[in-house]
């Protein structure tokens, strides 16, 4: 070997026998195709965290009064009983409103006329449709009924043999306990006065006035005079007498149907 190849070796020149195993340089890089391939990436995240294998299941809670009752039945029993449960309850919460709070009535004649309409063809009556109307149940609970009041009440048992019917009616109060209640006439038109003072009555019209005859009413304590505004068609106190407060269902504060009739009062 010459001097030179001595001298090349000695200064450390790269030469092939330097190369490592395959490839590998002393310096430590890694060939493209030696090179680990890149991490996948993570997946979706999930809506709810994936609980480790090694984690326990959640302790089940109950989050309604009945799963404590239910919680070991079958799922198709426990949704069977949860319906039950929901519509018994429904009917009850409908039946307890209707009881002591909101109930509807459908007015039948035409005693209430213009104020609420019946249908036709009911004699004196002025709409296609009968009005229907909600009564606050428990507004006297609160309050004492007050004259003008459009109220809905039993009849005493006079109502039936005297106008051949009876049940729930819907009229206005006129006279509160004990007062007196007189019709008199003017110009061939009967016109209501509390303990002689005349009653201003602007929800009458003057074609349903009737024409007499005139009487005198003392109205009981505890009771209440009771007239329809459609004073020629109505059978009301001046007939059967007064109401007794215990009678009184409630006050009619709505009328709801038809469409049109929607109104408060």
């Amino acid at each position: 070997m010459s001097g030179v190849d001595e001298r090349e070796r000695s200064a450390g020149g790269a030469s092939p026998d330097a190369a490592g195993p395959e490839g590998e340089m002393d310096s430590g890089w890694v060939l493209p195709e030696q090179q680990p391939p890149p991490p996948a990436p993570p997946p979706p995240a999930p809506p709810f965290s994936w609980p480790a294998s090694h984690e326990q299941p959640a302790h089940h809670e109950f989050h309604h009064p009945l799963d404590r009752v239910t919680g070991n039945l079958p799922r198709r029993l426990r949704i069977l009983v949860d319906w039950v449960v929901t519509i018994v309850g429904a009917v009850a919460i409908v039946l307890a409103i209707k009881a002591w709070v909101v109930n509807p009535y459908r007015i039948p004649s035409s005693s209430m006329e213009p104020t609420l309409h019946c249908g036709r063809p009911a004699p004196g009556c002025e709409a296609r449709f009968s009005d229907r109307v909600l009564a606050n149940r428990f507004v006297y609970h609160f309050r004492d009924p007050a004259r003008g009041d459009v109220i809905v009440f039993q009849t005493p048992p006079s109502a039936k043999a005297k106008c051949g019917a009876g049940g729930t009616f819907v009229k206005r109060i006129i006279g509160l306990p004990n007062e007196t209640v007189q019709v008199k006439l003017r110009r061939g038109a009967a016109y209501v006065f509390i303990d002689g003072k005349r009653l201003d009555e602007p929800y009458i019209e003057q074609d349903r006035r009737d024409i007499g005859p005139a009487e005198s009413f003392k109205v009981p304590a505890g009771h209440y005079f009771v007239m329809g505004d459609n004073r020629s068609q109505s059978c009301d106190s001046r007939v059967w007498g007064s109401v007794p407060r215990e009678n009184l269902i409630g006050k009619v504060f709505m009328t709801y149907w038809p469409p049109q009739r929607i109104s408060f009062r």
